[in-house]
């Protein structure tokens, strides 16, 4: 289905948010985002966007398959798909800067929608808790000003800023609940009547329990659009997710394209994780040395026989390589397969696997990027760029594990275009 409305993508990341919006018929005029791995990501899709609309996708499958590199694949869309990912850091000294590129790409074309949510590290509980001073002063605190900014200038119809469920309780320096802030700013300043909403992936058929706070505003209007729960995931397991997979070890697995095994679930159809037409990348398990795979080992048959979790401190003593025994013990976690949903994927698989152990014993090793981004439901055909070009497990990770889950993105998207 097709809304015919637009929309800009703000601290865009690697569009998960987007992506969802994508798939429910509205059409984004640009990205903003500053993290340019992230931005060549974007970039890729929207590139790959084009090229489905002229049915042109085997350019796309000889990317991904490394026939041709990025520079030559973004040579055969037009410029203006790859220009409207802007690559800039949303603060004062840029905001007119990126205000003139936005309306150099819109030309008449009218912002009816503005998505996004700024950096998540000022609002986390636990990025509160690893600061000195508690994320007081941080600059990304105050980027929501920012983000009102873009509001008083295009005047789009709705918003939808997301971000950690830490946003409910984070204050300034006054004690002041930033929520309120926002709300205030956004109501008082721009005329956007706001209601936020804690929503868990899982109640709307991604397989993961992950927590966002969704804060939608309407100009001059109250409003409630969230979707109702759609547990539509309930009917499968994390490991029918995975199983049509190629079963790897860990260091195997083929970063540019695998086969897929041809039984599968029909539900990774169903929310359009699985593409039969396209390769499929980013199956790569990162390697690990004998004491850590000894180590997942021993979490897995836990898991298995008694349903209980790995403590770091109830390891042998050879397998114990940190000196802190008496907090952080669940380091090693495995990701359960047989519940419909998985903890939390957050960035921090990019720095180590231990927190996401494949369920699978005879495969011994953690989770791949392409494992990890079906729990977050992106689609197979969905490539994660590095900043120098090919691909790298460490930066896929990253942007994976600090996405919005797309069908989670999707179901919002919905319910708002049937209330507009």
């Amino acid at each position: 289905m097709s809304s015919d409305f637009n929309y800009l993508d703000l601290f865009a990341g690697a569009g998960g948010l987007s992506e969802g919006f994508i798939r429910a018929g509205f059409k984004p005029i640009a990205h903003v985002e500053m993290d340019p791995t992230a931005c060549y990501t974007l970039q890729t899709r929207m590139a790959y966007h084009h090229l489905k609309a002229n049915n042109n996708l085997e350019q796309y499958a000889n990317y991904l398959s490394g026939v041709i590199k990025r520079k030559e694949f973004y040579g055969l869309v037009p410029d203006d798909v790859i220009k409207s990912v802007i690559n800039e850091e949303i603060g004062e000294e840029t905001l007119q800067n990126i205000f003139s590129q936005i309306d150099k790409i819109r030309g008449s074309q009218k912002v009816d929608l503005i998505i996004g949510g700024p950096p998540c590290q000022a609002y986390s509980v636990i990025g509160r808790a690893r600061s000195p001073n508690g994320m007081k002063g941080d600059k990304r605190n105050d980027l929501y000003v920012f983000y009102a900014e873009f509001l008083e200038k295009y005047e789009p119809k709705y918003f939808v800023f997301e971000n950690v469920p830490g946003l409910l309780s984070a204050t300034d320096e006054k004690g002041e609940l930033y929520l309120d802030l926002m709300q205030t700013l956004f109501l008082e300043e721009y005329g956007y009547e706001t209601e936020p909403r804690t929503l868990l992936a899982s109640d709307y058929g991604v397989p993961q329990s992950r927590k966002r706070v969704f804060l939608v505003g309407k100009k001059d209007s109250t409003i409630d659009i969230f979707p109702e729960p759609d547990k539509c995931a309930s009917n499968i397991l994390v490991e029918d997710i995975f199983a049509d997979l190629p079963a790897i070890k860990s260091g195997e697995g083929n970063i540019n394209s695998c086969n897929l095994n041809s039984e599968h679930h029909p539900w990774l159809h169903h929310v359009g994780i699985r593409n039969n037409t396209l390769p499929v990348t980013f199956h790569q398990a990162r390697p690990n040395n004998e004491q850590d795979l000894e180590i997942y080992k021993i979490a897995v048959m836990l898991w298995k026989e008694q349903n209980i979790p790995l403590k770091y401190n109830e390891l042998r003593e050879e397998l114990k390589t940190h000196k802190n025994t008496e907090s952080f013990l669940n380091r090693f976690k495995v990701v359960e397969g047989d519940s419909p949903y998985s903890h939390t994927v957050v960035a921090h698989i990019a720095m180590d696997g231990h927190y996401y152990i494949h369920p699978d014993i005879e495969q011994n090793r953690s989770l791949t990027p392409r494992e990890a981004a079906r729990l977050q439901t992106f689609p197979d055909d969905y490539y994660f760029e590095s900043h120098n070009g090919g691909p790298r497990r460490t930066p896929a990770y990253r942007q994976i594990g600090n996405a919005v889950p797309v069908l989670l993105a999707q179901k919002i998207a919905e319910k708002l275009q049937e209330n507009w």
